[in-house]
């Protein structure tokens, strides 16, 4: 009789495509699925209050799953390497297995914890989060790639040998002989006290089923008219699959076949949208191969003259940038539907990392950790990757002297004011010709729409006109 077999689940929050999952019962014994809560373990990075809603309603949906295949979901908290060696020992199994973590202070927890068991227990892992792992692809110099095109074009090159078919979910899992003992999601208090969160499923339904119907949403609704919506705030032209993705509740190995499928039995247009949407899924594995081969990246420039940049402190700028009040209305829109939804769209995303760092002079840090602890779909490659690009000292970053105007952004991107208005309630009622220049309308247009700047709504915190000089002879200095 085949002996049990321990899963621990992390950032793979599903049954479908779940390797390490599909390994286990394939084996043909009992299965303990089991998810440990260790934040200090994460240390610097974590989870953030936004997170921790998603993850507290995404093991919800999983317990309620893995109960009906007929093996309980086993919550613990504690040391990894220990609540491992208990359970197995409590259970009886001889086998331990796991999908890969690949955030560089994880791995190497991951390696320790495999070093300590495999004396004792099968370990075996998986990869359950990306299409290529950072080992298996170089640049011709045998280095890792910098820049996103080359990567890109190399990944497609060598994707047969290197591709992984999507495995299925199990139909039934044998439980351990004796219930083991599990704590309450409860008690690990993930959910904010206040009502903080009230509105975060505006963004989006934690769990496997909710990412499934958000891709067959996509597919049949938005996919096709991807390329030019996508940088449409005032729209529903993206995917909205980036916390999916994060928490492993849909697989980038599943998108990527619903890609091809629906290319398939498409058009032209269709093969072009599937294409479009694929190269962007690879910025997502762009981003873990960068962090992977560059693991101070997380908290240091990988362009080394950045380290000297003579970034400003001013905590009332950061404050009115963190709560949407810093008088440019795009950027006010986009910090307001952060806070209120736990996510933003990505266009948007780059206006307000370019006015943080460019027209106010402070840290790309600073904005990471804010995103790391607001945004639902905080994913550590990424808020990496996206803030040193917007700070022009990270790979194939834009350049620092390209300096967004937040108000020409709003109106090239929002031009009916249609996204402003929905996050800045104050500003509703102007004029869509002033919706995005509040600070330049006539008196009379402010009286109208009931706007008193200063008062409604603040005046601009910087001149962008100023500040752009400001930021060309920051960057000067250390060129």
């Amino acid at each position: 009789m085949t002996a049990a077999t321990v899963v621990w689940f992390r950032l793979d929050l599903r049954l479908s495509d779940n390797p390490a999952l599909h390994a286990a019962a394939a084996r043909g014994g009992a299965v303990i699925p089991l998810y440990i809560w260790s934040p200090d373990e994460e240390r610097p990075w974590q989870p953030g209050g936004a997170t921790k809603w998603w993850l507290h309603h995404s093991l919800e949906e999983l317990a309620a799953r893995l109960e009906r295949l007929g093996s309980p979901l086993v919550l613990r908290s504690g040391s990894s390497d220990q609540v491992l060696e208990d359970v197995a020992r409590e259970c009886g199994a001889d086998a331990i297995y796991w999908n890969r973590r690949y955030e560089p202070h994880l791995a190497k927890r991951d390696a320790a914890v495999e070093r300590k068991l495999s004396g004792r227990w099968n370990v075996a892992t998986f990869n359950s989060a990306l299409l290529r792992e950072p080992d298996t692809i170089a640049t011709k110099q045998g280095t890792p790639f910098q820049v996103f095109t080359p990567y890109w074009k190399a990944c497609l090159a060598t994707a047969t040998e290197h591709e992984q078919d999507v495995v299925e979910a199990p139909r039934r899992m044998t439980p351990p002989l004796k219930p083991l003992k599990s704590e309450r999601l409860s008690d690990w208090k993930l959910l904010p006290r206040r009502n903080w969160a009230d509105h975060f499923r505006e963004f989006g339904v934690p769990g496997e089923l909710g990412a499934r119907k958000r891709l067959s949403s996509f597919l049949n609704k938005g996919l096709d008219e991807y390329e030019a919506e996508r940088n449409r705030p005032d729209h529903e032209g993206v995917s909205r699959f980036s916390a999916h993705l994060h928490f492993g509740e849909l697989s980038p190995r599943e998108v990527r076949d619903a890609l091809r499928l629906h290319a398939h039995q498409g058009d032209g247009a269709a093969k072009k949208a599937a294409e479009a949407f694929l190269r962007q899924l690879y910025w997502r594995e762009f981003a873990h191969h960068l962090l992977h081969h560059f693991p101070h990246t997380d908290r240091k420039p990988l362009r080394e003259q950045f380290a000297k940049f003579p970034w400003t402190s001013d905590a009332a700028k950061l404050r009115a940038w963190q709560r949407g009040q810093t008088g440019f209305p795009i950027v006010d829109a986009g910090m307001r539907q952060l806070w209120r939804t736990g996510w933003m769209h990505n266009r948007v995303r780059m206006i307000v990392a370019s006015f943080l760092v460019k027209d106010l002079l402070l840290s790309w840090q600073a904005g990471a950790a804010w995103f790391w602890d607001t945004l639902v779909d905080a994913d550590l490659a990424n808020n990496s990757l996206g803030w040193q690009w917007t700070a022009g000292c990270g790979a194939d970053a834009a350049p620092y002297f390209r300096v967004f105007n937040p108000t020409s952004q709003g109106e090239k991107f929002d031009p009916e004011g249609d996204y402003v208005r929905r996050y800045v309630p104050e500003l509703a009622k102007l004029p869509t010709k002033w919706i995005h220049r509040p600070e330049e309308a006539p008196a009379d247009v402010l009286a109208k729409a009931g706007v008193t700047l200063g008062k409604d709504y603040p005046r601009p915190i910087v001149d962008h006109g100023r500040a752009r000089d400001a930021a060309l002879a920051a960057w000067r200095k250390i060129r």
